[in-house]
């Protein structure tokens, strides 16, 4: 995995996740230096990507829900192409936004439009075949100055390769780029935990349940904060069963 970020930003980044192998992934990092666009990420991550298939999400997004780890694994078989995920909104606006035809497919795409064709919005979560590299780095920037990220996705709308999965009612899509809709998230986060009494986007867990990690080290990781709610937690996964 890599990790771009502001140059502020990175360290603060690596201090905390580290290189990830306590969860038994490889993380990376790189700094954009200026924030001029998504589609820069690419450019700036190609010796990362090499001849290979590659996602992207942003740092502000946040996704739940029971279909969600469905739909990216399918999303991660496509050969050839791009799969990004539509969402209903009420502010469609701040986002991209992709036109349907009749039969439900995809015929536009719109970085902020003043007047929405749609209400549909492309959430930040994209993957790509390896042409995405060549095709960012071909990307002219737009009027705000960056190299957007639906020029690139309108590449492969225009050639035929652009997939787009809706997400339904299922799936909580949550852009926390403002302080209302960071709020917003907090609050659905802690509403759901309380609940149910799991943690959502525990990394330890994760690693564990993809089998990252085995049981004997997902103790060592719990035993590290036995003193609070989040080690205890740990310790619970350990001898929950999952159905």
């Amino acid at each position: 995995m890599k990790l771009i970020s502001t140059p502020e930003d990175t360290p603060r980044f690596q201090q905390l996740l580290g290189d990830g192998s306590q969860w038994g992934i490889s993380i990376q990092y790189a700094v954009q230096p200026s924030p001029d666009g998504l589609a820069q990420a690419f450019i700036i991550g190609k010796e990362f990507i090499g001849q290979d298939s590659c996602a992207l999400v942003l740092g502000d997004n946040i996704f739940y829900g029971h279909d969600l780890a469905e739909m990216t694994q399918k999303a991660t078989k496509l050969e050839q192409g791009a799969t990004v995920f539509a969402y209903p909104v009420s502010d469609p606006e701040r986002y991209g936004v992709v036109e349907f035809n009749a039969q439900g497919q995809a015929v536009s795409l719109e970085e902020k439009p003043k007047a929405p064709k749609s209400r549909y919005a492309v959430t930040g979560l994209y993957f790509y075949d390896n042409r995405v590299v060549d095709i960012a780095a071909k990307l002219k920037p737009s009027p705000r100055g960056e190299l957007e990220i639906t020029d690139v996705n309108r590449v492969y709308l225009e050639s035929g390769d652009l997939q787009v999965e809706v997400m339904g009612r299922g799936i909580a899509w949550l852009d926390t780029g403002t302080h209302d809709s960071l709020l917003e998230a907090s609050m659905f986060i802690e509403t759901i935990e309380k609940r149910q009494g799991l943690k959502i986007a525990c990394p330890e867990e994760v690693a564990y349940r993809m089998q990252y990690i085995d049981a004997a080290q997902l103790d060592n990781l719990a035993n590290k904060y036995i003193k609070n709610g989040y080690g205890q937690y740990l310790k619970q996964v350990l001898t929950e069963q999952v159905y």
